[in-house]
């Protein structure tokens, strides 16, 4: 999956790589401002090009140059493989002089050392096509050029891009309603009635996959619903049973918590049936009690060991202590004018229990 992400000049990421080659679990530590959601925030970049936005402006803004920089590119570097493959996208966003929009510098894809396309400031070159043409340099080239056939690796590439599940969601936000089905789900959950209707009209095997989940974390729930409340609109019910006593809920009206249960759910079904998929969780362990923590992290790293991948941050001592030091990052910056700096815990000398040593504040790079 995620091989090498690189990011230079994007906000607190100056010349950062995050290495992620061959671990299915990444958790990534360190204190607020250390840069961690940054990194969310870069993927969701280029999980929006995959999706078909591709103007700059839409993109990135002048306030997103590291301490206003704008004599250097912004530049973006993913690698990931798929189907034994390795796919290699770089975009270099630039802010000339006098202009208020970002443009594209330079825009390129390639697949096992073989370029696709390369993009230039306007110009663009098919390689396998062997042709050219022009593009609005404030236009990123990925989603306009058309793809030849499902298997074509333009497709799959950004079809990659787009179902990345980058996750920070707000449980108030999270109605069960929808009017419409997505694959795609959004950060903060907002579409997650749409995201779970289009998941089990398209795969209606994943319907076992989130109650077998569901079971394990609500032992009462008997099922849940999608009831027409309209033409083209519908709403999630939860039905609990009991000491032979029913109750029916609005989705809309469960605990927020709970709500992160169902979220944790469809994320490991979406995994297994239209995966793999790369999954950033800022914060997994938000709205759950103690208790909940550590069954709701190993489920996802479970998940994900043998197909996808995720990355996580958390300050939860019990999701800390879910993982070890191998697959543990540590970020941190000295003050708000220094770059993000990155460590694999495992480098680290560590005084004692790492919970302690985070709790102490003696975690520095």
């Amino acid at each position: 999956m995620l091989q090498r992400l690189y990011i230079h000049n994007f906000r607190c990421l100056e010349n950062f790589e995050l290495p992620t080659k061959g671990m299915s679990s990444v958790l990534l530590i360190g204190k607020n401002g250390a840069g961690k959601s940054t990194v969310a925030y870069a993927l969701e970049v280029l999980q929006s090009v995959g999706r078909g936005i591709n103007r700059v402006g839409q993109l990135v803004q002048s306030k997103d140059f590291a301490r206003g920089r704008s004599d250097v590119p912004i530049r973006f570097e993913i690698e990931v493989l798929l189907d034994d493959k390795l796919y290699k996208y770089i975009l270099a966003l630039e802010l000339p002089e006098k202009f208020k929009e970002l443009r594209v510098f330079e825009e390129q894809l390639l697949v096992s050392g073989e370029p696709i396309y390369s993009r230039k400031e306007a110009k663009v070159t098919l390689y396998n096509r062997e042709a050219q043409f022009s593009v609005d340099w404030h236009l990123v080239a990925l989603p306009v050029i058309q793809e030849q056939s499902e298997t074509d690796r333009l497709r799959i590439f950004k079809t990659w891009l787009a179902r990345m599940i980058i996750l920070a969601p707000i449980p108030s936000l999270m109605t069960g309603e929808s009017n419409g089905e997505t694959l795609e789900p959004k950060r903060e959950g907002s579409n997650f009635g749409e995201w779970i209707s289009g998941l089990l009209s398209r795969y209606p095997a994943a319907y076992t996959q989130v109650d077998k989940y569901l079971r394990e974390v609500m032992p009462d729930i008997q099922d849940f619903l999608n009831e027409q409340i309209g033409k083209d609109s519908k709403n999630m019910i939860v039905r609990f049973e009991a000491n032979n006593a029913n109750l029916s809920i609005d989705f809309k009206d469960l605990s927020d918590g709970e709500k992160c249960f169902f979220l944790c759910a469809v994320v490991l079904a979406a995994n297994k049936f239209y995966g793999p998929l790369l999954c950033f969780w800022d914060e997994p362990d938000n709205y759950l009690s103690l208790s909940e923590v550590g069954h709701f992290v190993t489920s996802l790293r479970r998940s994900f060991k043998n197909s996808g991948q995720i990355l996580v941050t958390s300050h939860n001592p019990e999701a800390i202590r879910k993982f070890s030091d191998e697959n543990t990052l540590v970020l941190h910056r000295k003050n708000h004018l220094e770059p993000t700096l990155i460590r694999p815990l495992s480098d680290i000398s560590i005084q004692g229990d790492l919970v302690d040593a985070l709790i102490r504040g003696d975690v520095e790079l």
